[in-house]
């Protein structure tokens, strides 16, 4: 009968043990946790901790990320602005939940059923704002208010989601691809068109530049042949003036240094050779008889 007893008293505490555990629950911070009875939603519960449910299955608990979500555009299709010009945007969509029972109602639990049904919401807010701007509208000065205006499409109708809009941003602006690759083609030869006419003034600068430069050279070059033909002048005038005192004091002294001078002019170089009379007055200092003429006689070379 002990053993019985004992053996009851186990069974019923793991009995115990297993309702109070499929009976409690824990909601996270992040969470929000929705209790379901017999298939209809009983209570949402947004406030974290420990929390008591009847057990399967009478009663159990799905619980719903209330973070912040993102929402990006799944495909990029053209829209066409004000002016007929075909217009490719990628967005971004920030939401959260804020009503879980008309979020499940809508939606279920799975969040990819929220988001293929809010995204074509979104693709045609951003169609009737785009459609009434020009693309520089678009590109830079009514962005923002772009933004702002689908924001508020957007408000009404994510009630019916369950949701809150908390933010709406457009990622990136652009062409369709054959407008993209003409735009780029007319910029390529723009700049193409800017480069060679920047090469073409450079090289006419090049050479603006180099004849100013030898026109230059050529000017410093002439002033100093001028100044060195005139310091020239100066010196020869000086020499001049020298020798002419020097020979006016002593006229001998001067016919002989006019021989040596003449000497040396004659026998510059060993192949030269003269033929002459011994007898002539050209020889006439070497032979000590006085100065010779000046004057180099006529000479030939073998």
């Amino acid at each position: 009968m002990t053993m019985n007893r004992i053996g009851l008293v186990i069974a019923g505490a793991l009995i115990a043990l297993m309702l109070a555990t499929s009976s409690l629950f824990v909601v996270d911070q992040r969470q929000v946790g929705v209790v379901y009875a017999l298939g209809e939603i009983k209570e949402v519960i947004s406030d974290p901790g420990l929390h008591f449910k009847l057990p399967p299955p009478f009663q159990n608990v799905v619980f719903l990320d209330k973070r912040v979500q993102t929402l990006d555009s799944p495909e990029t299709r053209p829209i066409f602005t004000a002016e007929k010009k075909s217009l490719v945007i990628d967005w971004l969509v920030k939401w959260r939940i804020s009503e879980p029972r008309q979020f499940i109602r809508n939606n279920g639990v799975d969040f990819r059923n929220l988001e293929s049904r809010l995204s074509p919401v979104v693709q045609a807010a951003f169609n009737e704002e785009i459609t009434k701007r020009d693309v520089r509208g678009v590109l830079a000065k009514e962005r923002e208010v772009v933004m702002k205006d689908v924001r508020v499409r957007l408000a009404d109708e994510a009630k019916a989601f369950g949701i809150e809009i908390v933010d709406v941003r457009i990622k990136r602006v652009d062409f369709v691809a054959d407008i993209t690759d003409s735009v780029y083609r007319r910029m390529e030869s723009e700049r193409k068109q800017v480069a060679n006419e920047l090469r073409s003034q450079g090289v006419a600068d090049g050479e603006k530049i180099k004849a100013d430069a030898d026109r230059q050279r050529e000017v410093i070059v002439a002033e100093a042949y001028r100044d060195a033909q005139k310091i020239k002048g100066e010196g020869d005038a000086k020499a001049s003036a020298l020798y002419a005192d020097a020979f006016g004091r002593n006229a001998q002294f001067a016919q002989f240094y006019r021989s040596l001078e003449a000497y040396r002019a004659t026998f510059r170089t060993k192949g030269d050779v003269m033929v002459l009379d011994p007898s002539s007055d050209f020889f006439r200092a070497m032979r000590g008889g006085g100065p010779a003429d000046a004057a180099s006689p006529s000479r030939g070379r073998k």
